[in-house]
């Protein structure tokens, strides 16, 4: 992926994520609880675009935050 569409990409999981009122501490918690292991760190890492976000993050993000990919993915 490149480093321009992970920024956008981690600037619009942080949009959807204050629409639904959720910290980073919230959305990491209800990561792990599904079996993710990830950090409030890693997790805004991944909002400013400095960590690569993996497949199985991206499934459970969407799931957790009950969007499409199509609402997930910012436009190329």
């Amino acid at each position: 992926m490149n480093t321009e569409y992970e920024k956008r990409l981690g600037a619009r999981i942080r949009q959807i994520r204050e629409q639904r009122n959720l910290t980073q501490e919230q959305l990491s918690a209800k990561l792990q609880l599904c079996g993710c292991d990830i950090t409030r760190s890693a997790l805004a890492k991944i909002e400013v675009g400095q960590r690569h976000v993996y497949p199985d993050e991206i499934k459970l993000i969407k799931e957790i935050l009950r969007v499409t990919f199509d609402e997930l993915f910012p436009p190329i």
